[in-house]
């Protein structure tokens, strides 16, 4: 895949429904654009519960007794990585009620995964960070279902493979150990029906929300190698 350039930062976000393939088009995107990473709101909560660090061993005690990190220490972990990637100021702060002066420098174009979840966040996020192009990959509700009936699994690794487009080498077999692979637990119609209909209740604020603030592009397809061509062509008019 032939690589390509932007001339100024892309700060994305990539909002879809589970099963539409975010995490494809991110690793494509990724792959065709090389100034472009990945900041995982999640990554960061693991990584910094793992070092120890202040705001890892605060979160790990929300976790702990089973509640939910709150939205201001996401953002300071957020904050921190592009702080410390110099593509925010290193002075700014959640805190000081200003934007983090977000570096205009094709290298300090990233994906953000994971945060917001919902317009209250995206409010958050506005104030500290402004993104400027969030994605909404829309693929119908049959076909994801298609899709999870297909998908096995090598649990010990999460290697997904899926017998209609990402078949293994040897049917029913992981190609890196060969042993066996096997479907999820809520690898069933009912339960993704209902996770479908959750992100549908929760997602429309959050995509109404980026729709008044200017930056929404809605793109459909039945594949991601449907969606993926569209996808370059909108990010290279955008950044490119």
């Amino acid at each position: 895949m032939p690589t390509k350039e932007f001339k100024r930062a892309a700060r994305i976000i990539l909002v879809g429904a589970p099963g539409v393939g975010k995490g494809t088009q991110a690793e494509r995107l990724m792959k065709r654009y090389p100034q472009l990473s990945a900041v995982s709101s999640g990554d960061l909560l693991r990584e910094n519960i793992r070092n120890r660090t202040p705001l890892g061993v605060e979160a790990e005690t929300y976790i702990k007794a089973g509640n939910l990190v709150p939205d201001d220490m996401i953002l300071k972990l957020i904050l921190n990585e592009l702080k410390s990637k110099r593509w925010v100021s290193t002075s700014s702060s959640i805190t000081d009620g200003s934007p983090a002066s977000p570096s205009q420098n094709p290298s300090a174009s990233f994906i953000l995964d994971g945060f917001p979840r919902t317009a209250t966040q995206a409010s958050r996020l506005d104030a500290l960070i402004p993104i400027n192009l969030v994605v909404s990959l829309i693929t119908p509700v049959n076909i994801i279902l298609s899709r999870i009936a297909s998908r096995w699994v090598h649990t010990p690794s999460g290697r997904v493979y899926n017998v209609d487009f990402n078949a293994p080498k040897v049917a029913g077999k992981d190609d890196i150990t060969g042993e066996p692979l096997t479907k999820r637990a809520d690898d069933d119609d009912k339960t993704w029906k209902s996770r479908l209909q959750k992100f549908d209740d929760t997602s429309q604020p959050l995509l109404e929300h980026y729709a008044r603030k200017g930056v929404l592009w809605t793109v459909k397809g039945n594949s991601s190698d449907e969606i993926t061509p569209k996808l370059f062509q909108e990010l290279e008019a955008r950044f490119a």
